[in-house]
């Protein structure tokens, strides 16, 4: 099970709207089928490992990481193909949540003389599926925020200059948390200070995460490199009502995908942004800032994760802020996280937090 969780996280931000999941199928004590969520969802990975086991699934065992599917859509259902192959056992972390399976699958195996186990590591399995189920259940995205701070936590000089707070090693892993969101997120105020591609690099050909500007006013040059290349990479531009009709008509025109966004205090309601991306399929976002969107995503306890890096460089209080203002005035109303996991990355600290 542990090797099916990996070959599953190997395809996060590569198969939204569906769950990465992994297979493996095992005979004998060998392994003689390996699969996982194809780029875009399909084929699933089940029917990939048991094309690659061949006639030897038959009696095997197939570890899968999540509930094997039981609807028809455009493809077959796995549990039917995994009882065809002649499947003896399956095991399973848990049950899928969505309503078109949710026990049907893992029903139809016992139905046909499957055994099947669940619960085997099944905390790591509801992690590595976490976007999947958040959007199932309440419609939204998993939210990943990734702040690079100077020691006194400041993200840019009083004039703005920002590049580079961190090091090198840092910005590597960067685009490695990329690859694994379906989309990465940004601010107006980010894209227009830093005009970042938000695209990976550095791991060869991939498939590109959406770019997402939260832009109330749609008020970035269209000059820039994200509508440069919104024909090559998506953009999706999430904008208020009173955005200016031209503008619309002027990001569109570069292809750019515009999602209106309610409203609350003068600023994109971040609720309301995260339903529209959880609505388009997005199951994971990595968001990057700005301090405003940052600021507001906190407030609404709409962040998931946290992962910050910490460079030895200190910038005073002049310094610009990594988040804006939250209207925190006790410390009860702060948003908490439980440290997951800290260690050096080149010349910088890494720390990883998640929801309490």
């Amino acid at each position: 099970m542990a090797h099916a969780l990996r070959l599953g996280r190997r395809r996060m931000g590569q198969c939204w709207p569906n769950p990465a999941v992994g297979c493996v199928i095992v005979k004998d004590g060998r392994i003689v089928g390996r699969g996982v969520t194809a780029p875009g969802g399909r084929p699933h990975a089940e029917p990939q490992a048991l094309a690659q086991a061949g006639d030897a699934a038959r009696g095997a065992t197939a570890y899968v990481t999540l509930e094997p599917c039981a609807h028809h859509g455009k493809t077959p259902p796995c549990c039917e193909a995994l009882v065809n192959a002649g499947i003896a056992r399956v095991v399973a972390p848990m049950t899928d949540s969505d309503a078109r399976v949710s026990g049907r699958g893992f029903d139809y195996l016992r139905r046909h003389g499957v055994e099947v186990v669940t619960g085997v590591l099944g905390e790591q399995a509801a992690r590595d599926h976490a976007g999947f189920f958040l959007r199932v259940a309440e419609g939204r995205p998993l939210v990943t925020l990734k702040l690079a701070n100077s020691f006194d936590g400041r993200i840019a000089t009083a004039t703005g200059e920002s590049q580079w707070i961190t090091g090198p090693e840092a910005r590597r892993y960067v685009h490695g948390l990329r690859a694994r969101h379906d989309a990465v997120m940004v601010g107006a105020g980010t894209a227009r200070a830093d005009d970042p591609a938000l695209t990976v690099r550095e791991f060869g050909a991939t498939r590109q995460p959406v770019r997402v500007i939260a832009s109330r006013l749609i008020d970035v040059p269209l000059m820039s490199k994200l509508a440069s290349s919104a024909r090559e990479v998506p953009v999706w531009v999430a904008h208020g009502s009173d955005a200016a009709s031209l503008t619309r008509k002027a990001w569109e025109s570069c292809g750019a995908k515009l999602l209106q966004c309610d409203i609350r205090a003068g600023r994109i309601d971040p609720a309301s942004l995260l339903a529209k991306l959880g609505a388009e399929g997005l199951t994971r976002v990595f968001c990057e800032g700005g301090g405003q969107l940052a600021a507001s995503l906190l407030a609404a306890d709409l962040v998931d994760e946290l992962v910050g890096f910490t460079a030895g460089i200190a910038l005073g209080a002049e310094g610009r802020p990594g988040i804006g203002a939250m209207g925190v005035d006790h410390l009860a109303e702060a948003p908490r996280f439980v440290l997951e996991e800290v260690r050096a990355i080149g010349g910088d600290v890494l720390h990883r937090w998640r929801r309490g």
